[in-house]
């Protein structure tokens, strides 16, 4: 398994990571056998890296991963998050230590390695989204405090939210890792495509990262699993969620995903689900991806499609190609 630095954290992550939420369900809804077997699996692969957050399952998905890292006595790096009802000021930092001490609980942990703030960020607050100032003025200080007790290593965000506010939390250099919303359907995080999109989508959420030295931990890579091209999904795994900046809707994006298969027919990848994993990993920012796990067969082929290695140039090329084929469709 390929090792990446996770930013400035100074750790070195596997290029594939452990998701623990309800896409794809096993750490939230397997069976507790399933669960030990899979992480069990994960971890003689080489994956060193587990990310959680309280309300995967109503905290079940920190229950269990806690109870099989116990079982298996591994020192594997965890990340967990705090997402924040609408809070009234001042209640801030009272907030999020309470939710950190939950999922220390549940986890039967003293300490996670990574701490991320899950609330969107954006221009001005409105109800659970927080603006960029918030997050800076009452967030960090908060996350700061949590980490001189030792309750957590390091700091990141959840990206997800408006561009500028992002933008300006990255630039501001006060958290360790970004989870970024990055895959063949919604490629504007990483580098402009020129003709992609209408020229107000563009940004590069991932040289604002990287400028600041921050670990990029990619989700959403086959964007909530219609990058399969398909509409079934396992027994364990959640309805189809809502886009994160790519189609308007879920069968939308399954659509769209479908436009990717000459990469597979002109041999550049085996499936769909291989050249999204793939042409993710391409970018040099990113640290790593979470994929989500409903069954081993799953763990295993987005391992085998991890030891590939990134598309080739040729590939990229094509799906730059490809992508310049929504200019002028609603998103």
């Amino acid at each position: 398994m390929e090792m990446r630095r996770l930013g400035r954290t100074g750790m070195d992550v596997s290029l594939l990571g452990f998701g623990c939420g309800a896409v794809g369900g096993l750490m939230v809804k397997g069976d507790p056998a399933d669960q030990e077997r899979a992480v069990s699996e994960a971890l003689d692969m080489g994956i060193n890296y587990f990310d959680t957050a309280q309300q995967y399952g109503n905290g079940q998905s920190e229950t269990n991963l806690g109870r099989v890292f116990k079982s298996l006595r591994t020192n594997a790096y965890v990340g967990t998050k705090v997402r924040l009802p609408p809070t009234e000021p001042g209640q801030i930092a009272q907030a999020v230590a309470a939710s950190l001490e939950a999922s220390l609980t549940r986890l039967q942990m003293d300490q996670v390695d990574l701490f991320q703030f899950h609330n969107a960020i954006v221009n001005a607050t409105n109800g659970g989204n927080f603006a960029a100032t918030q997050v800076l003025d009452e967030v960090v200080p908060a996350f700061e405090r949590l980490r001189r007790q030792g309750k957590c290593r390091f700091i990141g965000i959840t990206a997800v939210g408006e561009t500028p506010a992002l933008h300006q939390v990255a630039d501001a250099g006060v958290f360790d890792t970004a989870q970024v919303s990055y895959n063949l359907l919604n490629p504007t995080p990483g580098a402009v495509v020129q003709g992609a999109y209408p020229a107000q989508d563009f940004n590069d959420l991932l040289g604002h990262t990287h400028a600041a030295n921050m670990g990029v931990i990619a989700i959403r890579v086959l964007a909530g699993g219609a990058l399969s091209g398909s509409e079934e999904r396992h027994p364990l795994g959640s309805p189809p969620p809502a886009p994160i900046g790519s189609g308007t809707t879920y069968t939308r994006d399954i659509e769209r995903a479908l436009r990717f298969e000459p990469l597979v027919r002109e041999g550049y990848a085996d499936s769909l689900v291989e050249a999204a994993i793939r042409y993710v990993i391409a970018h040099h920012a990113v640290s790593t991806v979470l994929v989500g796990y409903s069954t081993m067969d799953h763990l295993k082929y987005a391992a085998q499609s991890i030891a590939k290695g990134p598309l080739p140039q040729a590939a990229l090329n094509l799906v730059t190609e490809l992508q310049r084929g929504f200019v002028g469709e609603t998103r």
